[in-house]
């Protein structure tokens, strides 16, 4: 076997690798592949952000809004360097109107951190010179979030400034007074409730610490590392490489928290090889989807939406993380169960032995790459130190890490990254170490443009809510039209989260959904008499923005893997939607029995909760895929799913029953396939 890969990619899975490439990379780095002084200018501009934030995390973060402007500062321009007008404009080099936008933009942003003094003693008061300069701002941002995630985020954006100033003429419902454009543009640009809010302020801190060490661990070697271990212990399994995929997805998570980057990452290596063990196109496509998209729940690291969830509810991170852990765990054995049960149904088998890696060596082969994830949870759960100090000294860890072992495969003249060319000595060792950091350095700012970005405009629509006060108006809405029934007004947000998540990153998906709906769902829950704990609530919209992802038609992570697959983009997202039906009961399940975040619970129950519920999920897998040993009849079905529900809800009862209407469907297809395949 290949280091990464038992097989050699065709011309036609090349193209479909490359397509995929292509669109992670328009997605989270920019279209714009520069050369020249233009490279150079932009480069320097990157690696200048990170050197700020990394000086800022080794000695401390500025005051507050002067931190988030000049991280803003750095976003801007770079935005306007690497995302061009359309994505047809390619060109190497920068026409002259990106120059004069990305300029205005940067001064549009750094007139807060020049200007910090003057603004403080005339705050409430601004002048002429402060209004044009956040109107610019404001403008700038909306063609920037155009510009790298599409019209969609832009447009919600432009919806309520518009509503800031059409307060009067609005429907009673919505109406307020109205404002001014001096008063909205001082409200967003020169108070910590807009632009420069909880969205910036943690994408300028911990966000950008997080980026740059998966970035850094990726471009490493830690990614082809851990799918060569996931190929050591599942590939030879029934469906083999669909288990890898979301083994090695649920790894990649852990470091990246990017549901695109894992599929396009991952799917390269084992989509491929699922259509070689007889999955459909558009199945392997599926699978890889979805694990990709599961690969964000997963701690330590789940993406920048979980950063903002920390510091919007005053939590600890490592709260956050640890209300996660259970479900996510319970979320990936049950997407391995549902790939077991399709590789049973249709007779799929595993890879080869003898094209596969040995365990042992393998993973002993690249321990040096978990010693960084070792230091990151050192620090962040026995030294209890800030996200951003642990993912500081994971940084330097991680740099330090692969400089050593550089040295000494330079020494040994052995690879610097398996699967590559062996280092022909130390300097060349250490020559090629020192580019793939600097590539990690680059990498890492170039990905946070369009977060910093877009999170600023979700800070735009936060602003205005809190301007206008229409989130209580919105609060009121969805209450009454789920008459009091929580469950309906679950679903409502459900299908909103949906919907806005199709073309909206989960990031601003999740601030703006949490803004506006949260304190509705918790007022629903006061009147069915159940007290929701606030963290739930906001999991709850988390995990509806990471399944958008997902969801056709816009999904980006099912036109990655249809690429790859080279399958129709449409049918892959169905398929990764069908899979993803069983991510959709955890929530729902979590907000009325708050055990399953591991509150209010003790490690006895919990144990008994992770058992019953990952019981519970296969008997949905099952339900779903209409297998269990064998085919399953349309009565055993709901029987399934009916002791799903059961058991993946906390309950001594509810779970007996569970467990009976599952035993009752085993022994029914059992009676019926006496030599029907556990394994």
């Amino acid at each position: 076997m290949a280091d990464a890969s038992p097989i050699r990619l065709g011309p036609e899975e090349q193209a479909g690798v490359a397509e995929a490439e292509r669109l992670v990379r328009e997605a989270e780095f920019g279209a714009r592949e520069l050369a020249g002084w233009s490279f150079w200018l932009a480069g320097g501009i990157a690696l200048a952000m990170t050197a700020f934030q990394l000086w800022t995390a080794a000695v401390g973060t500025l005051p507050g809004v002067l931190q988030r402007s000049i991280h803003l500062t750095f976003a801007m321009v770079l935005c306007f360097l690497f995302y061009p007008i359309s994505k047809r404009a390619r060109q190497a080099t920068l026409p002259w109107y990106d120059l004069i936008l990305g300029g205005l933009g940067a001064y549009a942003a750094l007139y807060i951190t020049l200007n910090h003094e003057a603004l403080i003693r005339r705050v409430g008061i601004p002048e002429p010179m402060d209004t044009l300069m956040g109107l610019v701002l404001v403008l700038l941002i909306l063609e920037g979030t155009r510009r790298a995630v599409g019209l969609w985020l832009p447009a919600i954006t432009a919806v309520f400034l518009l509503y800031a100033f059409l307060g009067p003429w609005m429907p009673e419902l919505f109406s307020h007074r109205g404002y001014s454009l001096r008063r909205v543009i001082g409200h967003l640009y020169l108070t910590t409730e807009g632009i420069f809010g909880i969205p910036v302020g943690v994408s300028s801190t911990f966000v950008f610490a997080f980026v740059l060490f998966g970035a850094i661990l990726e471009r490493t070697g830690a990614g082809e590392y851990l799918i060569r271990v996931a190929f050591s212990l599942f590939g030879g399994t029934r469906g083999g490489p669909a288990k890898v995929a979301v083994v090695a997805s649920a790894f990649m998570g852990t470091i990246t928290g990017s549901s695109i980057a894992n599929t396009a990452t991952i799917g390269s290596m084992t989509i491929p090889l699922m259509k070689r063990v007889g999955f459909k196109p558009e199945v392997a496509g599926g699978i890889e989807t979805a694990a990709g998209g599961n690969g964000q729940l997963m701690p330590p690291v789940m993406g920048a939406a979980a950063f903002v969830m920390s510091e919007w509810l005053r939590i600890p991170y490592l709260e956050i993380a640890k209300a996660a852990a259970l479900p996510a765990i319970i979320d990936q054995l049950a997407l391995l169960g549902a790939v077991h049960l399709l590789a049973l149904k249709h007779g799929i088998k595993g890879l080869p032995r003898e094209e596969l890696p040995r365990f042992l060596p393998t993973f002993l082969s690249g321990l040096h790459y978990l010693i960084p994830v070792g230091v990151l949870l050192y620090y962040l759960i026995a030294r209890e130190m800030t996200p951003l100090t642990s993912a500081f000294m994971a940084i330097v860890a991680a740099m330090g890490m692969f400089v050593l072992s550089s040295l000494i495969q330079g020494i040994r003249k052995g690879p610097i990254v398996p699967g590559h060319e062996p280092a022909a000595g130390v300097g060349p060792a250490m020559a090629e170490a020192g580019l793939r950091l600097v590539a990690a350095l680059y990498m890492g700012a170039r990905n946070m443009a369009s977060v910093a970005v877009t999170c600023a405009g979700a800070g735009i629509i936060v602003g205005i809510v809190t301007l206008t006060g229409v989130g209580l108006n919105l609060s009121g809405i969805v209450v009454d039209l789920s008459a009091g029934n929580l469950y309906l007004g679950l679903f409502l947000t459900m299908v909103a989260c949906l919907i806005l998540g199709m073309g909206v990153p989960t990031t601003p998906t999740y601030i703006i959904m949490a803004t506006l709906t949260a304190p509705a769902l918790i007022a629903v829950g006061r009147e069915n008499g159940l007290e929701i704990p606030i963290i739930a609530v906001h999991l709850f919209v988390f995990y509806f923005g990471i399944l958008a992802d997902d969801t056709p038609p816009v999904g980006l992570a099912a036109y990655a893997a249809a690429g790859i697959a080279r399958s129709d983009p449409i049918k892959t997202g169905w398929r990764a939607f069908s899979l993803d039906m069983r991510t959709f009961l955890l929530p729902y399940m979590f907000i009325t029995a708050p055990q399953m975040l591991l509150i209010n619970t003790t490690w006895i129950e919990a144990l008994h909760i992770f058992v019953s519920a990952s019981i519970g999920m296969y008997a949905l897998a099952g339900a779903m895929q209409g297998y269990l040993i064998t085919e399953a009849r349309w009565h055993e079905r709901v029987i399934l799913f009916v002791s799903a529900i059961a058991l993946v809800k906390p309950g001594l009862y509810s779970d007996i029953g569970g467990i009976i209407g599952l035993a009752l469907v085993y022994a029914l297809q059992r009676a019926r396939a006496k030599d029907a395949p556990l394994f």
